[in-house]
Parts: C-alpha cells; sequence; structure tokens
C-alpha cells in the first residue's frame, strides 16, 4: 500500500482505475463474429466431405458400368488370402491298389490266373488273385497307347488332322501277325479314326499311326510310354517295349497295374470315349467309300450276359504267353465304378465270363 498525503490505494487499484472500459454490445459482437467463423467452416468441411463421397461412389458406378474396375484403396490384412471367385478343386485320391483285411479272393469259378476288382467309389482293392504278379499285357497294352496319345492332343481339332498310311507300318503288322483295322497304305485317314481302330478292333495299324504322328516313330513313342508308366508310380513293375502289345519279355506289367492304366484312360475324355464306344464307322476315304464298320466285341459280348450293372468300357489282348486277358470298367445299378482286370484266361468267351463272376459276386451284389 502506498500512500500520497491523504490518499492511499494498492496496485489493483491503480491499474482498475488506468485501464480503459470495453463495451458490452462489442464483447456480444465479437463472440457472435467467431461462432458464425466456426460453423461456417464446419459447413464447408462437410459438404466438402459429401461432395468427395459422392464423386468417388459415382466414379465406381461409371467403371462398373464399363465393366472395368475402380481405383479403390482396400484394406486387406496381410496373412488373409484374397478370394478370387474361383472354388479350388480338391486333388482326387490315388487309386489305391494295396489290398487290407478286407479284400477277398475271387470265386473257384474264375479260371484266369491273375485278377483284381477295385471300387473307384470306396477306393480299394475289393478282391484280387495273384494280382502283383507279372504278366504280359498283349493287346490291353493299347490302354496305355491311347491314353498317352490323347494327352498329346493339344487341341481338339487335331482329332481331324489326317495321317497317311505308311507300307512300313502294314509290312510290320502283317509280318508280326497282328490284328489290323484293314486301312491301306496311302489312304489318309482322321486322327480320330485312329484312336478308334487301335480299341474297337484292336487294329496295330491304327496304333502304329497314332504313334507316328504323336511321336515321330513308335520308338520315340514308347519312350513316352514309359514315362507316362513312371508319372503314375509303376516304373518298378511294369515296362513297355511297343504300342501294340507283342510279346516280349521285357513288355510286361501286374493285373494291379493295368488297374490304375485304366484309371487314367478313362479320366481322359478322348480315351475314354474309345474305350466306351461297342460299334463305329470310319471316314470314308478313296480306298474305303462305305468307311469301315469296326465293334468292340467284348462290350457287345458281355451286355448280353451282365444282369446287374453295366460294362461300359474295355480293352481285350491275346498274344500265346499272356493267354486271354482283358480289363474293363462298370458301374453298379447305384452308380458306383469299378475297375476289373484278369489275365491268363484260357479262351475270349471264358475271359469275358470271368468278369461276369466277378463283377457279379463281388461288385454288383450289393
Amino acid at each position: 500500500m502506498y500512500g500520497y498525503g491523504s490518499e492511499q490505494y494498492t496496485l489493483s487499484d491503480s491499474y482498475n482505475k488506468r485501464r480503459p472500459k470495453i463495451p458490452l454490445w462489442l464483447i456480444i459482437t465479437v463472440i457472435s463474429v467467431a461462432v458464425a467463423a466456426a460453423v461456417t467452416i464446419t459447413v464447408v468441411h462437410i459438404i466438402k466431405t459429401k461432395k468427395t463421397a459422392e464423386a468417388l461412389e459415382s466414379a465406381i458406378d461409371e467403371a462398373a458400368s464399363e465393366n472395368r474396375a475402380a481405383i479403390v484403396p482396400v484394406m486387406v490384412p496381410v496373412d488373409t488370402p484374397v478370394w478370387t471367385g474361383e472354388e479350388e478343386e480338391e486333388p482326387e485320391p490315388p487309386l489305391n491298389v494295396e489290398p487290407d483285411d478286407r479284400t477277398v479272393g475271387v470265386s473257384d469259378e474264375v479260371v484266369s490266373e491273375y485278377a483284381v476288382l477295385i471300387s473307384l467309389s470306396e477306393n480299394r482293392v475289393v478282391a484280387a488273385k495273384n494280382c502283383r504278379q507279372k504278366m504280359y499285357p498283349a493287346s490291353m497294352t493299347k490302354v496305355l497307347t491311347v491314353l498317352v496319345a490323347a494327352e498329346h492332343i493339344e487341341d481338339m481339332s487335331q482329332l481331324d488332322d489326317l495321317f497317311e498310311m505308311t507300307q512300313a507300318i502294314e509290312g510290320f503288322s502283317y509280318e508280326n501277325g497282328c490284328s489290323n483295322v484293314g486301312f491301306m497304305p496311302g489312304e489318309k485317314i482322321p486322327v480320330r479314326d485312329l484312336f478308334y481302330g487301335t480299341i474297337l478292333p484292336s487294329g496295330a495299324d491304327a496304333a502304329m499311326g497314332l504313334a507316328e504322328y504323336i511321336a515321330g516313330s513308335q520308338e520315340a513313342f514308347v519312350d513316352m510310354m514309359n514315362e507316362k508308366v513312371e508319372e503314375l508310380g509303376l516304373s518298378e513293375t511294369s515296362h513297355f517295349m511297343n504300342c501294340v502289345g507283342l510279346y516280349d519279355d521285357e513288355h510286361y506289367t501286374t493285373a494291379m497295374d493295368m488297374a490304375v492304366i485304366m484309371d487314367a484312360a478313362m479320366k481322359n475324355d478322348i480315351s475314354r470315349e474309345a474305350l466306351t464306344r461297342h460299334i463305329y464307322t470310319t471316314t470314308a476315304t478313296a480306298e474305303h467309300p462305305d468307311g469301315i464298320t469296326v465293334s468292340n466285341w467284348f462290350l457287345r459280348r458281355i451286355e448280353d450276359k451282365q444282369e446287374t450293372g453295366e460294362i461300359l468300357g474295355a480293352k481285350t489282348g491275346f498274344v500265346n504267353q499272356s493267354k486271354n486277358c482283358a480289363v474293363s470298367y462298370g458301374v453298379s445299378d447305384e452308380g458306383k465304378p469299378f475297375i476289373c482286370v484278369t489275365g491268363a484266361s484260357s479262351s475270349s468267351w471264358r475271359c469275358i465270363y470271368d468278369h461276369v463272376d466277378i463283377y457279379t459276386k463281388l461288385a454288383f451284389s450289393e
């Protein structure tokens, strides 16, 4: 406190006396302007945000209408896979060729020395007889021939390509006593007809034509056959020396391996079509104006003997060393698929009856 004569005052009193007075109306005006400015800024921000959203939505709609993707930022967790819209197919389990404690033998009425029945729906060996022993496949070889050829058809239009039958093929077939379709040297044959000709009449001329069309020579094609055998995991028990099934001590397989080969062939559209066709007439040519009509006699004969189920595809074989053999693909009345292989039967008819017996008692009986 300070004093000058009789007047005394404090520092605060001095400040208050010297501070100018601010009119109330001015304070109210300033506050109103500040509030208005804040509101204006907020409204502008909202309007800009809305316009941005509308512009983005418009861009997306425009891109969708033009069937193209709009560039829109998307947050995707690093470890989360992005669905592409395509369902991934689960790989089929490998064909089970190992007998287990449920595997039974075939009946005593089955004459064939080798036999196996595999249920594809259950992926198990239903019945077996010497199924792991070495056997000669004879013309069952041609199942592998059409499978390998089919897998090297890159475009279905190739089936219309023409192959000119050669004198060398006809000479080889004649010298080795092979069955033939009946094509003539110089005859131009659609590749499609070579597939049917290889299976239905078991034509060596057609099989060798396929081999030369695909690989340039039978020798190169046989290399491809053995590569396929290795791919199927059969190289330790199967080996092939030719594409027609001629006997060679190094040309061998097992009943079990033939089932695996047949399974692969039935999964390929081209080879399956050849294996399941009953009758076919080849394309008309100058040498054969009416074509050549060929049949799969195993399928035509067994359809009258099989009272239940249906045998859809088959290939037979015979050489003296192998006797009569066959591989077939059958489906029960309930739609369950099976593969049956038999070897070393006493005749072509007995081979058919062996398949009928195995299917009827062990596959189609349920």
